[in-house]
């Protein structure tokens, strides 16, 4: 998040509200971003029928954010949670039905999967910001959450509302920064966990490919879960993936599990398009020194001796975390990761990938 953003988070911050709090501490502001000196965000009341009551704190948080020095206006809307449930009939998981050929969306262009060997390597945050990166590119981008044990795609969008369903059949995706979302996530009661097993694994992938109306899109990615499983497994075998990027972390632990899923990947005859080496060195805001806390240079020396293209190197970034905890991915941005991830975007799109 810029500086000036934070700057009308602080401000909007010192606003409080009539039962306790303020719009920050209560977890109401989304989308908060500023372009060209103009703040615009999001504040979501905890319902419809109190969002109808907040009209004069809307109009008081635009007065705030206009208030802080380099923001010339400021545009901040209204937002409650959907009260409408999906129809009872619409049920996530269970077993794959009978496919007539390879599970391919209409309107869906490419199928890009991003995998790693193990969790922990930040390859969900990767995922976003590179779907929102292509998004600002001009593409017309689909995320969906494949993780459907640790489903996080929600969180880093912040989306809140449940994905709607006219027929109990087909599921409308939600939509936030330019790109199409779907995640099991946002079909289970917050906290709920997915205790599933292998055939209801492949029911909800199938269901979340097939039944969601993705429209026409230049690329679905698909973030996958951590590991070599039944997931990756059912999305190579039953799908047509146009290609792979395996996200690693520099040290030799994280090394052994992403060989795995190159190797996973060559078995599935997946074509990996290249590495992407995260976490790769801590920038001191202070001083200005880098610290190699993971290692240096394993990733890079992994692509070398497979011949694999090396697509980015990735610092550890605090502005990285705090934008994907706050619902705003880091590549909406102007900063240093946003131009990373922009240039990741613009080196698939310049190389016919996307």
């Amino acid at each position: 998040m810029s500086e000036l953003a934070e700057a009308v988070r602080d401000a909007l911050g010192r606003l409080a509200l009539p039962d306790g709090g303020d719009l920050v501490s209560r977890d109401m502001i989304r989308a908060l971003r500023v372009d060209d000196g103009v703040a615009r965000f999001v504040i979501e009341a905890p319902s419809a029928a109190i969002a109808r009551q907040m009209e004069p704190l809307r109009r008081a948080a635009e007065e705030a954010a206009a208030g802080v020095p380099g923001i010339v206006g400021a545009n901040a809307a209204l937002s409650a949670p959907t009260e409408a449930k999906a129809p009872p009939s619409l049920k996530i998981g269970g077993h794959a039905k009978p496919q007539d050929g390879p599970m391919k969306p209409p309107g869906v262009k490419t199928i890009l999967a991003i995998g790693s060997g193990k969790g922990g390597v930040g390859k969900s945050t990767v995922s976003s910001n590179l779907a929102v990166a292509l998004a600002r590119a001009g593409k017309a981008v689909g995320l969906l959450d494949a993780d459907i044990h640790g489903p996080s795609q929600p969180r880093m969008f912040g989306l809140t509302k449940r994905p709607a369903s006219p027929d109990g059949k087909t599921i409308i995706p939600l939509r936030a920064h330019g790109v199409t979302l779907m995640s099991i996530g946002s079909m289970l009661e917050e906290g709920k966990a997915a205790i599933w097993r292998g055939p209801m694994l492949m029911g909800a992938l199938q269901q979340m490919l097939m039944q969601v109306e993705w429209g026409d899109l230049d690329t679905l990615i698909v973030d996958l879960p951590p590991g070599t499983g039944d997931v990756q497994l059912s999305l190579c075998q039953k799908s047509q993936v146009t290609g792979a990027i395996v996200v690693s972390t520099p040290q030799d632990v994280a090394l052994l599990d992403a060989r795995k899923a190159l190797d996973a990947f060559a078995t599935l005859k997946t074509p990996v398009l290249g590495l992407i080496e995260n976490m790769a060195v801590f920038v001191c805001p202070d001083c200005g020194s880098e610290h190699h806390i993971f290692g240096h240079g394993g990733v890079t020396r992994e692509a070398e001796r497979l011949g694999i293209p090396l697509l980015g190197q990735l610092p550890i970034d605090l502005e990285t975390r705090l934008a994907g905890d706050a619902g705003t991915p880091v590549a909406l941005g102007d900063g240093p990761m946003a131009q990373a991830y922009a240039a990741l975007a613009r080196r698939l799109i310049d190389g016919g990938i996307v």
